[in-house]
């Protein structure tokens, strides 16, 4: 019987509360509706977005769809009404859109839109064999990409592209090459899948990290070095390593938040840019007049569109990027592996995805 992960509700405040994981049995595969595929999930993969819906700090949390937002996966079965391009994706591996209801807008969704998982709008989740989805929320998985990096891909990808590429404005090489990028918070799945997009396009990178180790890692896939935010004055310390004949950021990446615009300001060129997909440290930041006469720009991004995700895609396609794996647990039912990669991201230890391999019927069975 296929099998899917979701978390148990129990009594606790936000914030203090911590669902369970808990595996489920379906008593048959599921069948897709019309214009609709049968997916047999190969890998899924953890964000931060999970652990806060553990935590009950994410809007719309279901107890009763799958848990997880990224997938790979085969298709396995088609509804009536299949377009011929649907159709030939059949018995192929396919990265699964991890939202819905965002075509191609380039400035918002057009509809409804919501993120896959544990969520109230939708029923999909990757923590699961078998998943449903609606014609065109797939895309072709590059070939070079294993189970685990494929897995990797899909959210933190899109929500990187988007802000690097529509909100930061490095669109492609000729947009950025020789170009000063900044990227906070080196470790993490999004900032590490952004210095990949960024390095491939031939931009110059910095990062910045609490752990001197990230760094080093980081400096190894191609950034050309960074700074220990702890530091009471990486900001300065940062500056001075910029090159001499463009000793300015173009844009930030940031996910943090927090002193993000005070520590920039000085940093950017006039009318820079900052892209906050996220704001970890808090729900707030502070805005300077400094920042207002310099031009500088704050962009506030989440996750992306359609159209954004095939873009992207295209590019690690046409790249060979592999999204960097932290850590690989085997099997949907190994509760306590599954765990322990939530660990490894409430402390904060990971360097790229957490990924779960998903074990289950024989992937040959016939259906």
């Amino acid at each position: 019987m296929p099998r899917y992960l979701t978390i148990k509700k129990i009594d606790g405040k936000p914030g203090q509360v911590y669902y369970p994981l808990q595996l489920n049995t379906l008593p048959s595969h599921p069948t897709p509706g019309p214009n609709q595929l049968l997916l047999r999930v190969h890998a899924a993969a953890l964000n931060h977005r999970d652990l806060f819906i553990r935590q009950h700090l994410y809007p719309g949390i279901s107890f009763s769809s799958p848990l997880l937002s990224d997938g790979v996966a085969t298709v396995v079965a088609l509804g009536p009404g299949c377009s011929p391009a649907t159709q030939s994706l059949l018995n192929t591996r396919v990265l699964i859109l991890p939202c819905r209801g965002w075509e191609k807008d380039e400035a918002a969704p057009e509809g409804e839109f919501v993120i896959h998982g544990a969520s109230r709008g939708s029923d999909v989740g990757t923590g699961a064999e078998y998943v449903v989805v609606n014609e065109g929320e797939v895309a072709p998985c590059p070939g070079h990409l294993s189970d685990a990096e494929a897995a990797a891909l899909p959210l933190v990808g899109l929500t990187g592209w988007r802000a690097l590429v529509t909100k930061g404005g490095l669109g492609g090489v000729e947009g950025a090459k020789g170009k000063n990028v900044l990227v906070t918070g080196i470790g993490g799945g999004v900032a590490l899948q952004v210095l990949g997009f960024a390095v491939a396009m031939g931009a110059n990178v910095w990062v910045t990290s609490g752990e001197e180790g990230k760094i080093q890692r980081a400096v190894e896939l191609g950034a050309k070095g960074g700074v220990n935010y702890k530091e009471k004055d990486w900001d300065k310390k940062l500056k001075g390593m910029l090159p001499k004949d463009r000793p300015y950021l173009d844009v930030v990446v940031d996910g943090a938040g927090g002193d993000v615009v005070a520590r920039s300001v000085k940093l950017l060129k006039q009318g820079g840019v900052i892209a906050c997909y996220g704001m970890t440290v808090g729900p707030k930041m502070d805005w300077l007049m400094q920042a207002t006469l310099r031009h500088i720009e704050l962009r506030g991004c989440t996750m992306g569109s359609r159209r954004e995700f095939e873009e992207m895609v295209k590019f690690v396609r046409e790249k060979k990027i592999r999204p960097v794996v932290s850590r690989v647990v085997k099997g949907l039912d190994n509760l306590e592996g599954i765990e322990s990669l939530f660990e490894d991201m409430k402390a904060g230890r990971q360097f790229g995805k957490l990924v779960i391999l998903i074990e289950g019927e024989d992937k040959t069975a016939k259906l």
